[in-house]
């Protein structure tokens, strides 16, 4: 999934008619000050990073005047926010808040429904509010076909207890809401809290949103605002991680070619099977190899995905050799795969005479494959040997071409 950061999706809910704070985003405390001169009284300033509970990392500031949010943003600009570096905050207006519900969208894998989460007591993590506050919350699934009515969205609100003129406005918001969601193919879209101002309105004072990496092909109004992948990693994605989800991307409708960068490494590795690359991840560590990445490949992709993954994976400054492994079970064409890494190989001008390159691969066309690969001068095995055998011969070939001394120069 990819994340939108707060900025972005309180620009698409407020573009929708949902009460958002005023906001602006500055990079400097110089564009802080200013800011907050221009939205004329008491803001509050947060890490525009792409991951939750900034409050508790303290990435949250308020400040009572331009001077005050000068000096926080410039504090907030200094951190790393769970491995995210700041490097642009967002000023907005702070309101006067008398109550503090909780409001998600998101869906439910084992219905295969969307799911609305309500509360009207919110300001905490909706972990903490299910064990602690069960009675004053309610989960609702929606049809995904007839969408949310405005009269369910209403009968939520009503069940938790709101009437009166706060009942209209709360069931018109969520209903907007769901718009959102429905409109921009998200896969999360949370306003935590959703603020009851002392003048009795609602409004989204903070959000997070994050969109299907599927359809956004089809989502040209947030070509600028997502990134791809992002929900996947636990750091800022490197400039070869992002072409390599944009290689996955490219062709969203068969296989997965996945790519998460490792420090030093020498050993590109390219294998699938779910719990069968964990796997032979952990056997190259334990026999001695060093995996330059991690990459999942399977799904069947087309040959034009299997060759942008083996480029990027071959391109990484320091790959000395290339480990292809599948378990025995899949759906993948290997002639198919066979096609696309030779090419690759043959476009880099990589001899595998003298680059190791082992590949493990059996199912469906492997005999096309092997002649493929042995033609191709690729060490090519079959079902004849375990995944285990085949990255310990991975490891063998590396000394054998390098050394055990000359792998780390």
């Amino acid at each position: 999934m990819g994340r939108l950061l707060e900025n972005h999706s309180k620009q698409l809910l407020k573009g929708a008619g949902i009460p958002v704070p005023a906001f602006e985003v500055a990079a400097s405390p110089a564009e802080a000050e200013a800011a907050a001169r221009r939205l004329g009284g008491p803001v509050v300033l947060k890490a525009l990073v792409p991951v939750g509970k900034r409050g508790k990392a303290g990435a949250v500031k308020f400040a009572a005047t331009p001077g005050e949010a000068a000096q926080a943003a410039g504090e907030l600009l200094k951190m790393t926010v769970r491995n995210f570096p700041v490097e642009k905050v967002l000023v907005e207006e702070k309101i006067k808040i008398a109550q503090e519900w909780y409001l998600s969208i998101t869906y439910d894998k084992s219905k295969k429904a969307p799911v609305i989460i309500a509360s009207t007591r919110g300001g905490i993590d909706v972990e903490e509010l299910s064990r602690s506050y069960p009675e004053q919350m309610i989960i609702y699934q929606v049809d995904p076909l007839e969408g949310l009515l405005s009269y369910q969205a209403r009968e939520i609100w009503s069940d938790l207890g709101v009437g009166g003129g706060l009942l209209v406005s709360a069931g018109t918001l969520l209903s907007r809401l769901y718009k959102v969601f429905d409109q921009y193919d998200a896969y999360l879209l949370e306003v935590n809290p959703l603020a009851v101002t002392e003048s009795g309105e609602l409004v989204a004072a903070a959000t997070v949103m994050s969109v299907d990496d599927s359809a956004v092909y089809r989502q040209s109004a947030l070509a600028d605002m997502v990134q791809l992948g992002s929900e996947r990693a636990w750091r800022p994605l490197t400039e070869l991680e992002k072409k390599m989800v944009a290689v996955n991307e490219a062709d969203p409708y068969r296989g997965t070619a996945r790519y998460t960068e490792m420090p030093d490494g020498d050993i590109g590795f390219m294998c699938g099977g779910g719990g069968g690359s964990l796997l032979l991840f952990d056997t190259l560590l334990s026999l001695g190899g060093r995996p330059a990445n991690y990459s999942e490949v399977g799904g069947n992709p087309p040959e034009e995905k299997v060759y942008g993954l083996t480029k990027g994976i071959l391109s990484k400054p320091g790959v000395k050799g290339l480990f292809v492994a599948h378990n025995i079970t899949n759906n993948t064409q290997v002639d198919v795969l066979a096609r696309g890494i030779i090419r690759a190989l043959r476009d880099l001008n990589i001899d595998p005479r003298t680059f190791p390159v082992v590949v493990r691969e059996a199912g469906v066309n492997d005999a096309v494959a092997r002649e493929l690969f042995l033609a191709a001068g690729v060490e090519y095995y079959g079902d004849e040997i375990t995944m285990t055998e085949a990255a310990a011969r991975m490891v063998a070939r590396m000394r054998e071409a390098y050394g055990a001394g000359e792998r780390g120069r």
